[in-house]
């Protein structure tokens, strides 16, 4: 489901093909151009009546819904892609748009889930990510960790985030491999990537912190790496 004029418009066109639409005159007017020899249906309603259909007020005035295709393979997913963001139990639809939003607009190719995720398609989180969930590939692990090793095999380096003090700082860590193709890893808020997934990294990097914060939000750390990264892969 998309919400909003932004959203719609990215959702057509992206690879999820909109196949219905319910909003207001005013919507319907502004979206007028991308519908334009769409053949999606437009189902015109007042607010109150969406309120009544959605269950809730929606001021955005006008959701699309798409069905699923069907689920990337990673090792389809990265033939082209120099940097990659994993995710390892990130479950909260917040910070999943949030990272789907910072991946589109900081350079990363594509979004790889491994195990504990949430659903990047759940409403909330394709809100958050403003439509981005709908146009950055993304793909869920076959295996998990063992789709570590594919990445690796397939040229990647693991950098692996943890608020560890032994940890390499992250511009240490993505100073050297600009000429590389490079996945960050990121786990959930709280426990971080698992010992697992830490083991099998390449590196594990961190952001130096001030004034007693061990940490960020796992949505800010991943901009922050993001950033990093399109940095230092520039300035080659």
């Amino acid at each position: 489901i998309a919400e909003g004029v932004l959203v719609v418009q990215r959702m057509l066109r992206s690879r999820f093909a909109a196949h219905a639409l319910l909003g207001t005159e005013r919507r319907l007017a502004e979206l007028a151009a991308d519908l334009a020899g769409a053949g999606v249906p437009y189902c015109r309603a007042s607010p109150e009546v969406m309120a009544d259909v959605v269950g809730f007020h929606l001021n955005r005035g006008v959701l699309a819904a798409a069905r699923r295709p069907p689920e990337r393979a990673v090792v389809d997913l990265i033939a082209d892609a120099r940097t990659v963001a994993v995710l390892e139990g990130v479950n909260d639809h917040e910070n999943l748009g949030s990272i789907f939003r910072n991946a589109a607009g900081l350079g990363i190719d594509a979004v790889v889930f491994g195990a504990g995720c949430a659903d990047p398609l759940y409403r909330r989180a394709v809100r958050v990510s403003m439509g981005h969930a709908l146009l950055v590939p993304f793909a869920r692990a076959g295996s998990w960790p063992g789709d570590l090793d594919l990445l690796r095999d397939n040229g990647f380096a693991l950098l692996a985030m943890t608020p560890h003090p032994q940890a390499v700082t992250l511009a240490q860590a993505m100073a050297g491999l600009a000429d590389r193709k490079v996945a960050v890893l990121v786990g959930a808020e709280g426990p971080g990537l698992s010992e697992t997934a830490l083991r099998r990294s390449d590196a594990r990097v961190r952001i130096p912190m001030s004034r007693g914060t061990d940490s960020l939000n796992v949505a800010t750390a991943a901009a922050l790496a993001f950033y990093e990264r399109a940095r230092s892969a520039a300035q080659k």
